[in-house]
């Protein structure tokens, strides 16, 4: 895998929570979505950095919504996971998945809860 295809602990949970959101991805809804699964704050400006990031890395597309008289005329800026970014996806996935091994002993079982959605 080349430097530039793996992702960085943010970059990815970020484009999780893009294929999560599917059509309804743009900034506040991916902020929120992350915030209830990691259980942390995430600033919205830090939101933006990344998706900027991975735009610019080639693995994410943005595309302008309505206008809606709500937002002052403002239009929100829907963003999609692109081929690029699904493999960048799946070989991060599979690091993380070859760097636990062998930790189980110490990191116990793994644990998933369930979140509300």
């Amino acid at each position: 895998m080349a430097k530039g295809d793996f992702l960085g602990e943010f970059e990815y949970i970020v484009m999780l929570s893009l294929l999560r959101l599917g059509d309804d991805a743009y900034g506040m809804t991916i902020r929120q979505d992350i915030e209830d699964r990691t259980e942390r704050p995430v600033a919205v400006g830090a939101v933006y950095a990344g998706l900027d990031r991975l735009e610019g890395k080639g693995y994410i597309k943005s595309r302008e919504g309505e206008t809606t008289r709500g937002r002052g005329g403002r239009s929100k800026t829907y963003y999609s996971v692109n081929a690029a970014g699904l493999q960048a996806v799946r070989q991060t996935r599979a690091v993380f998945r070859r760097m636990e091994r062998g930790a189980e002993p110490k990191l116990g079982p793994a644990l998933i809860q369930r979140v509300m959605a």
